[in-house]
């Protein structure tokens, strides 16, 4: 046999078990990949927000830097303000594992939050002992949208934008948004606990 015919029978064997190989290679396998890939990566803008702290001070994302954190919007007269002691007790059962319970006040659902901030500082201290870090007032939705819940739900959706007090947002210690859990999720469901718990710093 020639030296052509072989090797254009070797081309053709090749030819063959690449298909073969690439044959559970489907649309759906792609699109799981480059899903993994979205999920995965870093949001690197998460780490450039600004807030203030509740008592003015300046209070950039980079603080908490290496730190899973749970950014909770809040409000002093809601249903859910009960929540608030929760949120203090996770806040206490994880920080020295690098988690951070980051309270976020909004007067945007049903005015339940018209007080200033040392009205809110009085009343979350003396009603729930809450000593994690609070912000100062920022506009959860509409055209004042701060940039955090615009970043949110960019990254993760509708669900990550706030529709009543009391909206979570888990953020991993890379600053990669995890998920967003309506404000019926209270702080002690084994969902975001087993969430928070698969993103603590190792």
């Amino acid at each position: 046999m020639r030296a052509s015919s072989l090797r254009l029978l070797s081309l053709n064997a090749i030819t063959m078990w690449c298909l073969a190989a690439c044959s559970d290679v489907t649309p759906e396998t792609v699109d799981l990949a480059q899903k993994e890939v979205e999920v995965t990566s870093p949001i690197p803008d998460t780490h450039a927000i600004d807030f203030q702290t509740i008592y003015g001070e300046p209070l950039p994302f980079t603080e908490f830097s290496e730190r899973a954190v749970l950014v909770v919007n809040t409000a002093s007269r809601c249903g859910y303000t009960p929540q608030y002691a929760g949120l203090q007790e996770l806040h206490d059962t994880f920080k020295d594992r690098g988690f951070t319970v980051l309270g976020v006040p909004s007067n945007d659902f049903g005015g339940q939050e018209p007080g200033t901030e040392a009205q809110i500082v009085e009343f979350c201290e003396i009603n729930f002992g809450v000593d994690f870090p609070m912000t100062s007032k920022v506009a959860a939705v509409g055209a004042d949208q701060h940039p955090f819940w615009q970043l949110a739900t960019a990254a993760l959706g509708t669900k990550a934008e706030p529709k009543w007090n009391f909206h979570k947002v888990l953020v991993d210690p890379n600053g990669r948004f995890v998920q967003a859990y309506p404000s019926g999720v209270r702080p002690a469901d084994a969902e975001l606990v087993a969430d928070i718990e698969a993103v603590l710093p190792r």
